[in-house]
């Protein structure tokens, strides 16, 4: 798992949808998550730190979990199953643990009015994101490429010891 941050919220150039961005703590890595236009709302708001005059939906979730002592330890965007993307909460109340099943647009508004990571499985981040830095992502090629191609069989030897007894 990568934790990952909001890095805001776009708009799709073709068809004027709202996107979550997700980045990784070294914004090499994008996480593009299509929400609808209320998601979108409710997730700026919570990067403002706009303050509603009574409750919205999320900020009621988020009462409801300070009132009842359960705290939301994290966020996991977990898969992605035909271009659906699947979330849970992982809460915890004293020491029962409980993962329950959200919307990601839903579970990130709710992480970000409770300081909560949100944590996106390496799988989705192999089949969903898309690189920020393609120079950063050519050179580390790069230099793995010249590690491999300077390997020689006995500083394996050397570092890891030899297979026989």
């Amino acid at each position: 798992m990568l934790e990952m941050k909001v890095a805001g919220i776009a708009l799709d150039a073709i068809t004027r949808s709202p996107i979550v961005l997700l980045k990784d703590a070294s914004d090499r890595r994008a996480l593009p998550i299509y929400i609808g236009q209320e998601q979108a709302r409710a997730i700026m708001g919570a990067l403002e730190n706009q303050k509603a005059p009574r409750p919205l939906t999320h900020d009621l979730i988020v009462n409801m979990l300070d009132a009842w002592n359960i705290v939301l330890e994290r966020v996991i965007i977990h898969s992605l199953q035909k271009d659906t993307f699947y979330a849970a909460l992982i809460v915890k109340q004293g020491d029962v643990k409980k993962e329950i099943d959200a919307r990601p647009s839903d579970a990130i508004a709710i992480a970000l009015r409770t300081n909560t990571p949100i944590w996106v499985m390496e799988e989705v981040i192999a089949d969903a994101s898309i690189p920020v830095d393609r120079d950063a992502d050519e050179a580390e090629q790069q230099a793995f490429r010249e590690f491999i191609s300077d390997l020689r069989p006995e500083d394996l030897i050397k570092r890891f010891g030899s297979s026989e007894t």
